[in-house]
């Protein structure tokens, strides 16, 4: 289904804005919002309390301050223009976002499973695309 929307410009730059934020493309993260806002709507029976903890751990991510100091500090070491101590926090900031996929990963593989689809088909279901740290 293709649904057009239309949008203020301010609202646009800050959809953009924070979608870049959380490491998403506009319109991934404009149908996590709507699934969120349906979900808050759905009849509460109709998702498991595993999937529910599942999709929990699925949407958890960095903060979006997080993702704005890491896209800082690539920046910086693209510049070759990284401290030891920033470049010690990059590679942390790098250790969590691996982790953080990881863990997003095994859920959305345990959501597949309850729901007896494919990861591919559940990923495309909840706009998720892969991300590249």
């Amino acid at each position: 289904m293709t649904i057009h929307l239309n949008v203020t410009s301010d609202l646009e730059r800050q959809l953009n804005k924070i979608a870049k934020q959380m490491g998403l493309e506009p319109d991934a993260y404009i149908v996590r919002l709507l699934q969120r806002e349906v979900q808050k709507h759905a009849d509460p029976s109709r998702l498991s309390h595993e999937e529910s903890i599942l999709l929990q751990q699925i949407n958890n991510s960095l903060s979006g301050i997080e993702w704005e100091r890491y896209r800082t500090l690539l920046a910086k070491r693209d510049a070759e223009d990284l401290t030891v101590t920033e470049q010690a926090e990059l590679i942390s900031l790098t250790d969590q976002i691996e982790e953080a996929n990881v863990r997003r990963m095994k859920a959305v593989t345990g959501l597949a499973r309850a729901r007896n689809i494919t990861v591919s088909a559940l990923m495309k279901s909840l706009g998720l695309a892969p991300t590249h740290a």
